[in-house]
């Protein structure tokens, strides 16, 4: 196993920091494509699973509110422990962690696979999402400690790129698996392929990842209360978006809790204050937020995850229930949005160094020229051959997507020092299941309001137009606050308010 020196401990009252890794290239990389094909796996199981419902109902017998929480609950789960895995991982070994949360994504993978009822299948999706919460700060604290300069830029290119292609890809192969496996079964298949490639990954995680392990890593650190308070403040906040579907049994009480959230987020706040005064490490250092660049960064990353899956889960929607393609052929027109987005998030991580957030710019205004395409598609091109005008404007959208990800992540985390990689990464990665949260239940909630207060009114066509019109306005408008962030961040850059981007660490 590859070693190195430990560095020298951290000031008094910051965290110990796990270990730099010095390796030759070809270790880097070994150690690089483990991790991502890991976070591939994971967020696959973020977008794969919604295809799979109506299967699951079928076989399980399961409820509307039991289907929505073996969906939400992996995502309100993941995004709890982010945070609070991020600095453990800071503070001891990233390594043993992604390990950890490996193995259990891959036990739950199998609960889930051979759940005979809904109670065990939400169990198991609840903890997978614990899981992947727990690996995937490992995944971006580990590529901020491998890689520097303007390799690290070509390594969150990379990084971006499979993420796009696993984000655009899952539709597309959860009803692929459903279609092999058949419609009572097929969606076990989609739990039943995370084994075997888990057992490979832990395998190779446990040969190719490096030590960073300090010898002598000092007292552990987790800010017991904040943990609480964090905890409470992010399932106040995501609960009633996970719980907004449009119908009109949807419970409007739910809402109070968004009451609820800001006491628990002042509460949050105030405490993590007063922890730092004391000379004592906080949960979430609010220095982060002041290194302007991470703070644009975390804001473009929110907004655009708002819009990305509610963009593909309402085009699959509108395809399926209202121009009849069958959920495989609906989910393969966004195979040329991951192909192009790949292609484009590597190339924007080579050339970050050189464009910095100009290239996020284009990218976004790319993905809003892509929407309003979309919904121009959508209302005037006839049912026969609209799949194939929309999969053509997903391929150039694609590109722009490419242009956002990888370019965006390497810029947020810029200045940020190598120590506080995996909290960083992990606050950035809590932004996007956030985003993901609000942004699919606001594009839902008005795709099936329009649904709803339009049945009858009008030919079938002409409803789901204007469901895919008032949802699409959703994924527009976060577009256009991400598209407005990035030029703000942009023309700061230029007046020398925020750093230039500089490639060598």
């Amino acid at each position: 196993m590859p070693s190195s020196t430990p560095r020298p401990p951290d000031e008094p009252g910051e965290p110990t920091s796990t270990r730099s890794i010095p390796l030759d290239p070809s270790q880097r990389w070994r150690a690089f494509w483990v991790c991502v094909a890991v976070a591939a796996i994971t967020i696959l199981d973020l977008s794969k699973v919604n295809v799979a419902l109506p299967s699951i109902e079928t076989a399980l017998g399961s409820g509307p509110t039991e289907l929505q929480l073996i969906v939400s609950g992996f995502v309100l789960t993941f995004g709890l422990v982010l945070v609070p895995m991020g600095r453990l991982g800071d503070q001891r070994s990233r390594r043993a962690l992604f390990i950890v949360g490996l193995t259990l994504f891959t036990l739950t993978s199998l609960v889930c696979a051979l759940a005979p009822n809904s109670e065990v299948l939400l169990v198991g999706r609840l903890l997978q999402g614990v899981a992947a919460g727990t690996q995937m700060p490992q995944v971006l604290g580990m590529i901020q400690q491998l890689f520097q300069g303007r390799e690290r830029g070509r390594a969150f290119g990379l990084f971006g790129a499979t993420i796009g292609v696993a984000t655009a890809f899952g539709p597309t192969l959860g009803g692929l698996l459903i279609a092999i496996g058949g419609p009572t079964d097929g969606w076990r298949l989609i739990f039943w392929m995370n084994v075997p490639l888990g057992i490979v990954a832990i395998a190779l995680a446990a040969w190719v990842l490096p030590s960073t392990r300090l010898s002598a890593p000092g007292r552990l650190q987790l800010d017991p209360v904040g943990v609480v308070l964090f905890g409470l403040t992010v399932l106040a906040l995501m609960w009633p978006f996970l719980f907004t579907t449009g119908s009109p049994e949807d419970d409007p009480a739910r809402w109070w809790l968004l009451v609820v959230f800001a006491v628990f987020g002042l509460a949050f706040v105030l405490w993590e204050r007063r922890y730092a005064s004391l000379g004592r490490a906080p949960l979430i250092p609010f220095s982060l937020f002041a290194i302007t660049s991470f703070r644009d960064g975390t804001l473009i990353s929110t907004a655009y995850f708002a819009a990305l899956p509610a963009l593909f889960l309402l085009t699959t929607l509108f395809l399926q229930s209202g121009v009849g393609l069958e959920p495989v052929f609906a989910g393969m027109v966004s195979i040329g949005f991951a192909l192009a987005s790949a292609a484009a998030s590597w190339a924007g991580g080579l050339l970050v160094a050189h464009f910095g957030r100009r290239l996020v710019v284009i990218g976004l205004a790319a993905m809003l020229a892509g929407v309003i395409g979309l919904v121009l598609a959508a209302v005037f091109v006839p049912p026969g051959v609209v799949v194939y005008v929309m999969a053509a404007i997903m391929a150039v959208a694609g590109v722009g997507g490419g242009l956002v990800v990888s370019p965006n992540q390497t810029l947020a985390l810029a200045d940020v020092p190598v120590r506080g990689g995996g909290l960083a990464g992990s606050v950035g990665q809590l932004g996007q299941r956030i985003g993901t949260a609000v942004g699919t239940a606001v594009g839902l909630s008005l795709f099936y309001a329009a649904v709803y207060r339009e049945d009858g009114s009008g030919p079938t066509d002409v409803i789901y137009h204007d469901a895919y019109m008032y949802g699409m306005a959703a994924v527009g408008l976060f577009l256009a606050g991400a598209f407005l962030v990035s030029v703000i961040d942009l023309f700061g850059r230029r007046r020398g308010e925020i750093p230039a981007f500089d490639p060598v660490d």
